[in-house]
């Protein structure tokens, strides 16, 4: 099925979660303003990192003009102002927007993810178009949130999954819409990175990034060059240490990350998600160690549950992280690749990496003919997005796609943290049988934070 038709196929989940604005395409007169202007004034949200290649990637095109800087890293902020001395500087971004957007029209934000929904909220709502880094939002209830907000904005958008723009996810996707292994009914997503909670030994086997089974008593000096109350944002507030900063020292931690299940999901489920037609689970179920309170676990695996989507039939989805490995894998019964997504229809196998993939049995295939391609290549994530604020043309990402993922593997989390298998109301944002699961679904921010723009 061509990608062109995917967003129109979803069904009532998105139509009344969403709302019809979402799957529309962009292109109305008010996304074509910027196509008017000689340059396109382009507002950078964190410039250090992650951050600071996206704004490589980004101000790389002749038409991008930066007007404007924010970082909560001094140290950063003064990077990136000695490659664009013009732009306003700013530590705070709720500064930036008070002081008026009329010279920006788009913003960039690349902060760690418990403040991307507060960065990307005041866009929106002043009808900026919005590149934000992966994962979406921070929980389940801002992924609809900021889905809702980009409809009604109809601004382009773009969530920085930058795999999904590569030539092996489109090859992928036209062989399983085309039918290469028949009707998929079954997908396992595994990925090796073993970080988060688990023993100092299990630590350094995995390379983590830090060793840490409790939140610290202690503090530690806070860097000079860091403002940290601004980075704590909307989190709950606590002492510095160095167990949270520098990133991605922080993703581990419920209150600032998700783990890797956010975090490499939005990457490697979102093959399947974009292959198989997903929408929203009907029931998710983990499987790992007793949940942590404050920090998400090195190793688990979530099953997920899907209804049929139009003529596709219902499936499963099992995402495994760190030492969890589909049973497939562990007998060697299929290809040893550390990171894999493994789809499995009525007619073969695809098993499918970011570069490269192989249809299963390789005998059975030796004659296979690869479908006419129907999704042209990409000029890269980047240059899609700023091509998306300049012309209407579309994005990959945008968040009428990435809200949707965003929200599936928050809820492998919600599952996890609960501690038994939920069934999931997507219209209605609820887990009806556990409703204690319910409370993982969103936070109250601390004082002086809101999404009300």
């Amino acid at each position: 099925m061509p990608a062109a038709s995917f967003q129109t196929s979803r069904r009532g989940f998105l139509q009344s979660a969403v709302g019809a604005a979402a799957l529309t395409t962009i292109g109305s007169p008010a996304i074509l303003k910027a196509s008017q202007l000689e340059k396109l004034n382009v507002a950078f949200i964190a410039v250090g990192g992650r951050g600071g290649r996206n704004l490589k990637e980004v101000a790389a095109d002749p038409d991008v003009n930066v007007v404007a800087l924010c970082d909560v890293n001094e140290q950063n902020l003064q990077n990136a102002a000695r490659l664009f001395p013009q732009a306003r500087k700013y530590i705070d971004f709720r500064k930036l927007y008070e002081d008026g957007t009329d010279d920006i029209d788009a913003v960039v934000v690349s902060t760690p993810e418990h403040t991307h929904a507060y960065a990307t909220m005041p866009a929106l709502l002043r009808g900026k178009h919005v590149y934000c880094e992966k994962p979406l939002t921070h929980n389940v209830e801002e992924a609809r949130l900021i889905t809702q907000a980009a409809a009604k904005a109809n601004v382009a958008t773009q969530m920085g999954t930058q795999i999904h723009a590569g030539s092996n996810y489109r090859r992928v996707v036209e062989a399983i819409q085309s039918g290469a292994i028949g009707d998929v009914t079954e997908c396992h997503v595994w990925v090796s990175r073993a970080w988060g909670r688990q023993s100092a030994e299990d630590a350094a086997k995995h390379k983590d990034r830090v060793h840490v089974m409790e939140r610290p008593t202690e503090a530690d000096p806070i860097p000079g060059h860091l403002n940290w109350d601004l980075w704590l944002g909307p989190a709950k507030e606590r002492p510095f240490n160095n167990v949270y900063f520098p990133g991605p020292k922080w993703y581990r931690w419920w209150d600032f990350g998700n783990g890797t299940m956010s975090d490499l999901g939005s990457h490697w489920v979102d093959l399947p998600y974009w292959a198989m037609q997903l929408d929203a689970p009907l029931t998710v179920e983990a499987f790992g160690p007793e949940p942590h309170p404050e920090i998400a676990p090195a190793s688990m695996h979530v099953r997920y549950e899907y209804g049929s989507r139009g003529q596709l039939p219902p499936c499963t989805l099992t995402w495994y992280q760190g030492v969890d490995k589909p049973e497939i894998w562990t007998k060697g019964e299929i290809p040893q690749w550390g990171n894999g997504v493994l789809f499995i229809g009525t007619k073969g196998m695809l098993l499918s990496d970011y570069g490269k993939h192989i249809l299963l049995p390789e005998g059975e295939f030796k004659d296979y003919e690869p479908p006419e391609q129907f999704l042209g290549d990409s000029p890269g994530q980047h240059q899609e997005w700023v091509n998306a604020c300049k012309n209407g043309t579309p994005t990959g990402s945008p968040f009428s796609y990435a809200g949707p993922l965003t929200e599936a593997n928050h809820l492998g989390n919600v599952a996890f943290r609960a501690g038994q298998k939920i069934h999931w109301d997507a219209e209605a944002m609820q887990v009806t049988n556990v409703s204690s699961a319910n409370q993982y679904l969103s936070r109250e921010p601390r004082k002086g934070w809101s999404l009300k723009g």
